[in-house]
């Protein structure tokens, strides 16, 4: 499976809201990024990284349907040598709901202890009207 939204999380949510009749599900307390060194597949678990921390990632308010990160950036200090790839999304800092996923632009080998910090993300839905 490539990188993108997760069918049971995202997709067949916002496909159901199109449906005359179905309710918007309850928005995700927030976004949370854990780091992956290949693809994290369809459940976003393939591929972990020795990090197992999930992490916060605030956005701005959604303008042109895009959202972009802002506020702190998120950042995790590395426990183990290895290549990050990858980042799954999800909506818990612990269990809860696999959202998407993506591949850096870049993949960045990390050194044990170590901080990677992701300075920039944005999500868009498009093509947008116009």
């Amino acid at each position: 499976m490539s990188v993108g939204l997760s069918a049971t999380g995202v997709a067949n949510k916002f496909l159901a809201i199109l449906q005359a009749g179905t309710p918007f599900p309850s928005p995700p307390a927030g976004l949370y990024f854990k780091l992956h060194t290949g693809d994290p597949g369809a459940a976003g678990t393939a591929n972990p990284s020795a990090v197992t921390t999930r992490v916060a990632a605030p956005y701005a308010a959604p303008s042109a349907g895009s959202i972009a990160q802002t506020g702190t950036n998120p950042s995790w200090t590395m426990t183990a040598t290895e290549t990050i790839s990858h980042v799954s999304v999800w909506d818990s800092a612990t269990s809860g709901n696999f959202l998407f996923s993506f591949a850096l632009t870049v993949s960045q080998p990390v050194v044990s202890s170590n901080t990677f910090t992701m300075t920039t993300y944005s999500l868009s839905l498009t093509p947008i009207a116009a």
